[in-house]
């Protein structure tokens, strides 16, 4: 007799779902969040905007305001540019109207786990491409991967959780050996200072997608945007659902934006102290530190368990990422940039738990 269940798609039912543990703490650096709140000021003249606003009505259906805003920040055409709420509704939207059943999509990895989830749910083969021996992008794998024509090609740059870039020419590079599409997931870009949007004149097939939720400070309000030529936006505003993004986040992104010079203080703060953290995260024994571009780190044990040294380091309040699930990351935990109190918290916390764990009968690493 066919079971209720027998209706989700097997694509459904043999993926394990998105997910992540909420877990309270007071130290919280597993998200890739920006510590530093958005000024008072901004956030006073966002809820005046929407105070007097009509709230039983309809954001617009098409945010123009929004999107001039974002292509005066850009430096890409309004009708190149697609908004949705957070970067993960646009990549849902453009895998909806691209991949069907055996749809080739190239992806690196280990990378962020959504394309691949969202590529097998909707029927398509998701083709992995390894990055290299230190976790760097494999342009030459990248290229190769070109030959069976893949509808698109996803790179997360720079990438979560490795941190790594795959530079300006690689992507123009991958662009021009592609007959498919070329995505560029540049959520952390704030951060690194370079952006594939220079690219988008001279090759029709890359499409850019960026979010408010990391260096913008709006994890909370949900707003993301995707750019590419406006051929291609038309096809994939598509597959967005109406009305996708509230009257209020977009109201808060563009007042943000009209604020880049203070948004950017804390955002090359930010970077001031990754540079800090990396220096003492790389002086602990037995811990190696992958480079990064982003606002996080791809912390590798070489000898402590690292299930254990997560598990120690939240019992002293400091909730970091559990990254040994993913592919070849099976000794690593990732941690995010903090403020200068967080970051001081985390080393005080890694450093004890790496002497418990080495110290503990049985464990990988007990000191001789």
């Amino acid at each position: 007799m066919r079971e209720p269940i027998d209706n989700i798609k097997p694509e459904v039912r043999t993926v394990p779902a998105y997910t992540l543990a909420a877990r309270p703490a007071p130290v919280k650096i597993n998200q890739n969040e920006n510590p530093f709140e958005l000024p008072a000021s901004v956030k006073e003249r966002v809820i005046e905007a929407v105070r007097v606003r009509a709230w039983g009505r309809y954001p617009d259906f098409d945010p123009r305001e929004l999107l001039e805003a974002l292509a005066a920040f850009s430096g890409w055409r309004a009708d190149g540019i697609l908004a949705g709420n957070g970067s993960n509704e646009l990549i849902e939207a453009l895998l909806l109207v691209t991949v069907g059943a055996g749809t080739r999509v190239v992806i690196p990895e280990p990378t962020f786990t959504l394309y691949a989830l969202l590529t097998r749910i909707l029927g398509g083969e998701a083709e992995r491409v390894g990055l290299g021996p230190d976790l760097e992008y494999d342009r030459a794998a990248l290229l190769l991967a070109q030959a069976a024509a893949p509808a698109l090609t996803i790179v997360c740059s720079p990438n979560n959780p490795t941190g790594g870039v795959l530079p300006l020419d690689g992507v123009a590079e991958l662009c021009a050996a592609s007959a498919g599409l070329v995505v560029i997931d540049e959520a952390y870009h704030e951060f690194w200072g370079q952006s594939a949007v220079g690219l988008l004149p001279a090759h029709q097939n890359l499409i850019v997608l960026r979010t408010f939720s990391k260096a913008m400070a709006m994890a909370g309000l949900r707003v993301g945007y995707l750019l590419a030529a406006p051929e291609l936006v038309r096809e994939i505003n598509k597959g967005r659902l109406p009305y996708n993004l509230n009257f209020f986040s977009q109201a808060a992104a563009v007042t943000a934006l009209s604020e880049w010079p203070a948004l950017k203080v804390n955002i090359d703060r930010l970077v001031l102290l990754r540079e800090a953290l990396r220096t003492e995260l790389a002086a602990l024994p037995g811990v190696h530190v992958y480079p990064s571009c982003a606002n996080f780190f791809l912390v590798e044990l070489k000898e402590a368990d690292p299930q254990a040294v997560f598990e120690r380091v939240y019992a002293r309040g400091v909730l970091v990422r559990d990254v040994t699930s993913y592919p070849r990351l099976s000794r690593c935990l990732r941690v995010s940039v903090g403020s200068e109190e967080e970051n001081r918290a985390l080393v005080t916390a890694l450093r004890a738990a790496l002497l418990e764990v080495r110290g503990a009968p049985g464990r990988p690493g007990r000191s001789a």
